[in-house]
């Protein structure tokens, strides 16, 4: 196994890694990410792992269907499918000439300007955690539901979030190659449930194959704005590939390549699941067993039609497309700090990694105990509920939401950049890459942000106007401004640091 990274961190070497296929490897410099590992297939699956297909289909398709009471929730796959494909086309570009680990923050600080760029940075930062703790709450309330309706174990939600807490930490500090192959596994698993839930319902198809779902109109009515959001924290994850840059095998091509495949996919499969559970369910029944039933839905209708164990296996399989996604959101946090403890933006001990492993530690065990932080106070603050739903309708709902609103953001912010960056560029990439591509990208994304302010508050499961529906969105955009001024006290007082902001991993 040969690799070959840079790192231009204060402190720490430079220069080569270079370890035999057959012995074991050599450690690493501190400070450095480990060698290339990554191929293509990995890192897909390390993407759609973050999307968590059998959880956005089981939990997330019904329950847009039940808020919107729109049939097209499936066309809505697509029309976001191909904005986003817009998006990766001057992504992947952009990706073959800037590896960072922190990939939105380095992109936007190279095509936006330094200011710009620290501020995404921390947005990335709290977005991502809002991601990942978000999640750990609907994890830990289905594998507590599980162990009691299954085997009669009565353990509460946030202790079951902390087992899941463990072992994604012990993961975190590991080689990132484990992760791939566990999450293959999880990811495969997951499609093959979500197949066979696909092919039950055109078999069941009580009003007949019809192509109602996938029909315009049924889409682009009143509601369709709520639709969109609900369906884009679907997607969230996607642009993770060029987080990995500095850790894949070939930095110019593999990150550009997983991430168009991934979108490509997930839209596809998601459509396809969405149409087949109009189909399944009949269309004019779909908005009112999804109202009835919410994310138990899907599992009904296997009830329904399918021996109990495999209705077991499912549940159970449910619970480990969260786990997987706990894993692969936990993964980008701790890069993110890694790319910015290594440049200063964030104390410097952050970029601290192992020495066998590669493992960005210190990003890890920061994010470990944010996550920790947060999980203990949720678990306290429904202490006295007896709503066994609460870790699901606030720090799940809460957060994910929280963390799609800031992530949107971003890749309006990205778009932007790339056409910035890529102006430099016109002799290697053609005008449809450079421009057209990103520029229509940017204006769907900005087009979509103002939908998910809009309609922020039914996403969050609030009636009008509340404190949450503007104090969960100044929790990404506050820092945002505060990282812009601290990139401006850098470049008048640290400007050694300040010139080092976005070049990261670069091998250009």
């Amino acid at each position: 196994m040969t690799g070959t990274t840079v790192t231009d961190s204060p402190g720490h070497g430079t220069g080569p890694n270079t370890g035999s296929s057959t012995g074991p490897a050599a450690p690493l410099k501190d400070g450095q990410l480990g060698a290339r590992r990554i191929g293509i297939p990995a890192l897909v699956f390390m993407i759609i792992a973050a999307s968590a297909p059998l959880t956005v289909v089981a939990g997330g398709v019904p329950s847009n269907f039940g808020v919107t009471s729109l049939l097209g929730i499936p066309l809505s796959f697509i029309v976001l499918g191909v904005v986003l494909v817009l998006f990766s086309i001057g992504y992947a570009a952009m990706s073959r000439h800037v590896h960072n680990a922190g990939a939105f923050y380095a992109y936007i600080a190279k095509g936006l300007g330094k200011p710009v760029g620290v501020g995404a940075s921390l947005v990335a930062v709290v977005a991502y955690n809002a991601m990942q703790i978000g999640i750990a709450g609907m994890f830990g309330f289905a594998l507590s539901s599980f162990l009691g309706g299954t085997l009669g174990i009565a353990l509460p939600w946030w202790v079951c979030a902390l087992v899941g807490w463990v072992i994604v930490g012990l993961m975190g500090v590991n080689r990132v190659d484990l992760s791939a192959k566990v999450l293959g596994i999880v990811v495969a698993l997951e499609f093959l449930a979500v197949i066979v839930f696909d092919v039950m319902s055109f078999g069941a198809a009580p009003e007949g194959v019809t192509a109602d779902g996938l029909m315009p109109g049924q889409l682009f009515t009143a509601g369709v704005g709520a639709a969109l959001a609900f369906s884009i924290a679907a997607f969230m994850g996607f642009e993770s590939g060029a987080i990995y840059n500095e850790e894949v095998k070939d930095p110019r091509r593999t990150a550009g390549i997983a991430t168009l495949i991934a979108i490509s996919i997930i839209a596809l499969f998601y459509a396809f699941s969405a149409w087949a559970m109009v189909v399944g369910e009949g269309a004019s029944n779909v908005v009112a067993r999804s109202q009835e039933f919410g994310p138990d839905l899907m599992f009904v209708f296997l009830a329904e039609r399918s021996a109990d164990w495999f209705v077991t296996l499912a549940n159970l399989m449910f619970i480990t497309s969260l786990f997987a996604a706990l894993v692969a959101f936990h993964n980008i946090v701790a890069r993110y700090f890694f790319a910015l403890g290594r440049e200063h933006v964030l104390p410097g001990w952050l970029d601290r990694t192992g020495r066998r492993s590669g493992a960005p530690v210190a990003g890890s065990l920061a994010q470990s105990g944010l996550a920790l932080v947060v999980i203990l106070a949720f678990g306290i603050a429904g202490a006295g509920s007896d709503d066994p739903l609460f870790p699901v309708l606030t720090l799940f709902t809460w957060l994910t939401n929280t963390g799609a609103f800031g992530l949107v953001l971003l890749m309006a912010l990205t778009s932007l950049a790339v056409l910035g960056y890529l102006r430099g560029f016109a002799a290697e990439y053609s005008f449809w890459t450079r421009a057209i591509a990103p520029g229509l990208a940017a204006v769907g994304l900005v087009v979509l942000f103002g939908v998910i302010v809009a309609n922020f508050n039914v996403l969050i499961g609030t009636e009008g106007y509340s404190v949450l529906s503007w104090l969960l969105p100044a929790l990404v955009v506050v820092p945002g401004l505060f990282g812009a001024g601290w990139a401006w006290w850098l470049r008048a007082r640290r400007p050694e640091t300040y010139r080092g902001i976005g070049a990261g991993g670069e091998l250009d």
